[in-house]
């Protein structure tokens, strides 16, 4: 009398899986074409730029507030002293991102900025073992050690040490360990718009600093121009959706593979599109990275797959 169940839910937990799927994927696209905007954005500079996406993106969470009616859970969220010094915890970490991130996208550091997110998952597991105490897996302790000798191979063969990337793994990555303190408690809008709530005062002062140094350029650049950098709070948070929509909705497993479209984008953009030299110590380092990521999912996968309980179908026939 059972059997029949399987077949009614499968085609639902697939739907939703794939369209998991695409939310996160979308996600981590935007993410990747993402310096493509940054360097249309000149000749506004780092500094403003990362004071508008700030300003802009509280106005965007605003707005989305209103018009989903989600008020009351910001509220919530701010009356509790724990969830919102967390949040601005959390936002600190992700105007040190943003700005690393804008300023090596302009200086014609997109390469040396996709390694940092190549790198972020691993920095992530080793997050867990130092702050969280969790036991690591061997085939997670080698890919820590191979991304470790990837980090020392640039060092040397480049002759510098990639300061862009080592910033936005650890701000990135401490800024993932300071989410997951959060939990579910606190809503993809209402953590962004807190979050960049607690950085007006500093976007203020940045758009002061910059006006009395070299120049407010919004709304002096054309109007193409001007709407391209109003729409900075946008292309910041519709991103961040996708991804809260994304991995509502699919295996921790799958968001870790799908992750590497973003550096991916990036490294093609910064080599392909924007020319970013790359010489053979730089290649034999990625080369190595790339190898450690490789390692990193299949763990995953492996885990996963051990982890999962036996399907409901298996269960039935048994019975």
């Amino acid at each position: 009398m059972t059997a029949p169940a399987p077949s009614i839910e499968r085609p639902g937990r697939i739907g939703t899986e794939a369209a998991g799927t695409l939310y996160g994927l979308g996600a981590y696209v935007l993410w990747g074409v993402l310096p493509l905007y940054f360097v249309v954005l000149a000749p506004t500079g780092p500094w403003e730029v990362v004071a508008w996406r700030v300003l802009l993106s509280l106005v965007f969470c605003a707005l989305l507030l209103t018009v989903m009616r989600g008020w009351g859970r910001f509220f919530a969220v701010l009356r509790n002293p724990r969830l919102a010094l967390l949040m601005g915890l959390a936002g600190v970490l992700i105007y040190g991102n943003w700005q690393i991130f804008v300023i090596a996208t302009q200086s014609d550091a997109v390469i040396e900025a996709s390694l940092g997110y190549f790198i972020n998952p691993i920095t992530t597991v080793l997050l867990a073992v130092l702050v969280l105490r969790e036991r690591l897996r061997p085939l997670q302790w080698i890919a820590i050690g191979v991304a470790a000798v990837a980090v020392i191979v640039i060092v040397i063969g480049y002759g510098a040490v990639p300061w862009y990337a080592l910033g936005l793994t650890a701000t990135f990555g401490v800024y993932g360990l300071v989410k997951k303190q959060v939990g579910g408690s606190v809503d993809a809008i209402s953590g962004l718009a807190l979050e960049t709530l607690w950085l007006v005062p500093v976007a203020v002062v940045q758009l002061a600093i910059v006006a009395v140094t070299t120049g407010i350029t919004m709304g002096t650049a054309g109007a193409g121009h001007t709407v391209l950098l109003l729409c900075a709070g946008v292309v910041t948070a519709v991103p961040l959706l996708l991804f809260a929509a994304g991995s509502s909705r699919i295996p921790l497993a799958t968001m870790g593979m799908l992750q590497f479209a973003g550096p991916i984008l990036q490294f093609i953009i910064g080599a392909a599109v924007l020319h970013e030299p790359m010489p053979p110590a730089r290649w034999i380092g990625f080369g190595i990275v790339w190898l450690a990521c490789i390692l990193l999912m299949l763990d995953q996968v492996r885990h996963a797959r051990r982890a999962r309980p036996l399907p409901a179908v298996a269960i039935d026939g048994g019975a």
